[in-house]
């Protein structure tokens, strides 16, 4: 993979990288940020994933991905794979394990990474979002609690408040 320096985007699509369920709910309430890019999603070949991205451009992950080293390895080549094809212009991820492997081969090809933690944690990181903390350019929380046990946590809101 060639290196690029940080944020310099050369045009390449939004990747956009969940698993599906709850993860892919938030991601698809945000919408409004991304509506205007070209992107490319990476999340599991499930019914709301059907659904939700129709009309998307969608790249299936391999899951399960919990304990899973053999789905583990698979994500990691694919998200080699989709990298060099793509070359997106940025990540953003509300995780979970699918997109541990794709935020860090971002991180080292220089795409900047942005991480959405879930409505849920209101109090600590998840393991996806602690695993990807290191390589992000931001790590947004829903959450004020959450917010103040990092400096390096932002709330910006809740996804699913009014």
């Amino acid at each position: 993979m060639r290196r690029r320096p940080r944020g310099t985007g050369d045009g390449g699509p939004l990747l956009l990288v969940c698993s599906s369920g709850g993860h892919l709910l938030q991601l698809t309430l945000m919408s409004d940020a991304w509506e205007d890019c070209a992107r490319v999603w990476i999340t599991f070949d499930k019914s709301d994933s059907r659904v939700l991205l129709a009309n998307e451009r969608v790249i299936h992950a391999y899951g399960p991905t919990n304990r899973n080293l053999r789905n583990f390895l698979r994500n990691l080549r694919l998200a080699v794979h989709v990298l060099r094809r793509e070359r997106p212009a940025a990540m953003l991820t509300t995780g979970a394990g699918v997109a541990v492997p794709f935020a860090w081969l971002s991180r080292l090809g220089g795409v900047p990474v942005f991480y959405v933690e879930s409505v849920t944690r209101i109090e600590e990181m998840s393991l996806s979002g602690r695993m990807i903390r290191p390589v992000a350019e931001q790590v947004f929380v829903q959450w004020p609690e959450l917010a103040a046990t990092s400096p390096r946590l932002r709330f910006a809101g809740n996804l699913f408040a009014n």
